[in-house]
């Protein structure tokens, strides 16, 4: 029989894997667009800008590029722009699903910043409209006439978000709003600026006029700028299955050395494109703030397991802490799952508990309940390879008691 909880997970799951899909798609055409675009000859006559030769599949491809235009619309023309919109709407909503709904959860750090649900979900929709207003004014300004000032100031910008966001959030939910303030970004560059240009652009040769070379030239700016962020985006996606990025009280350095790091690694394959060869030293670059990274996120969490003890229970929390079988629930997952999901696993080679999820006291217990359920009583995830011995009636109390708090809540 599948309940609620199981039907939420399944519905999650398929918007994660909408959102990773259509980011393969943008992702692949943006990269492949600017490795074309950087790799083209120009040596060649004739009103086109630059050409090149490609073999795929069996097929050869011709491709010419216009700088500004061809003299004539042409009869079939395709547009990229579905790939990152459908990327931006699917990260939304599993943005709403995943730290919206369970915001209490996996949003809001009452150590932090001890916020309402709707104060946060506010605060959460609010800075990543906020992000794009501050970019765009910087980019119209006289400074988008400078793209190395410009970029500096945004990388100021995300380090400035990215020390807001550790100051009211989790820090998991941290990394994933800088992803997605940075996402925004980039999505509406395409949406309120790469498209209108070229649209202005197919409308001139319709009429018949010569279009101006500008709008070419500002979206070939923010192009490159969704080129340079593309790379942390995907980190801060990425690091919310990695206590060792977000769980640590440099978290917000880290996403900053991550953007440097996206810039380097980028550096190179644009410039190899370009002349056919990457310049070395951003290779050590890369590896030196990988390592300082590495380093940074050896410092604690923050929260000692006296400072947890000592925080009352959220409305949510209770209604598990009060359900009939808690207590034996509780049992269960001190013995079998703690000792891994602690602030200080005492397992063999373990640093740091897995996803951050810890297991020590009634509030995590209660705080993690569906995570219990799906992962230990629902499934056999957990724990892995079952390498702790929890028996099968165990894990059916474990599912008893989910349900008995359903029922209760």
């Amino acid at each position: 029989m599948l309940d609620l909880a199981i039907l939420w997970d399944w519905f999650e799951f398929a918007i994660r894997w909408l959102h990773v899909i259509t980011a393969i798609a943008w992702i692949g055409s943006s990269f492949y667009f600017i490795a074309l675009d950087l790799s083209l000859n120009r040596d060649i006559d004739g009103p086109a800008d630059g050409e090149e030769w490609q073999v795929h599949g069996g097929g050869f491809y011709h491709i010419q590029k216009y700088l500004v235009a061809p003299a004539a619309m042409p009869e079939h023309l395709t547009w990229f722009k579905w790939e990152s919109y459908a990327t931006w709407l699917s990260g939304a909503a599993l943005l709403m699903v995943v730290y919206w709904v369970g915001a209490e959860l996996y949003l809001i750090d009452p150590a932090r910043a001890d916020l309402a649900l709707w104060q946060a979900i506010i605060l959460s929709a609010a800075s990543l409209a906020v992000g794009w207003v501050i970019y765009d004014f910087l980019c119209k300004s006289p400074l988008g006439e400078q793209p190395t000032v410009l970029m500096l100031l945004l990388f100021v910008l995300l380090v400035v978000m990215s020390w807001g966001y550790h100051q009211v959030f989790t820090g998991r939910a941290a990394m994933l709003h800088l992803g997605a303030f940075t996402a925004t970004i980039m999505t509406a560059n395409v949406f309120l600026i790469i498209m209108p240009n070229q649209r202005i652009v197919v409308a001139d040769l319709k009429a018949g006029r010569a279009p101006d070379a500008k709008y070419g030239k500002i979206a070939k700016l923010r192009s490159t700028h969704n080129n340079y962020l593309t790379l942390p985006v995907i980190f801060l996606m990425l690091s919310n299955h990695y206590p060792l990025a977000f769980a640590t009280q440099y978290a917000w350095i880290i996403a900053a050395l991550v953007f440097l790091m996206g810039v380097t690694i980028r550096h190179y394959f644009n410039t190899m494109h370009s002349t056919g060869s990457g310049p070395r030293w951003t290779i050590g670059a890369t590896v030196i703030l990988f390592l300082i990274t590495a380093w940074l996120s050896t410092a604690g969490t923050g929260e000692t397991l006296e400072e947890a003890e000592a925080r009352p229970l959220t409305p949510s929390e209770q209604v598990f802490a009060q359900a009939a079988g808690f207590e034996e629930a509780s049992d269960i997952v001190l013995g079998r799952c703690s000792m891994c999901h602690a602030r200080e696993p005492v397992w063999d080679g373990m640093y740091w508990a897995p996803k951050g999820v810890y297991l020590e006291t009634p509030a995590d217990i209660a705080r993690h309940a569906r995570q219990i359920y799906l992962q230990s009583a629902v499934s056999h995830a957990m724990p892995p390879a079952n390498i702790t011995e929890l028996p099968p009636e165990d894990r059916a109390t474990l599912a008893r008691w989910y349900r008995a708090a359903g029922e209760r809540g």
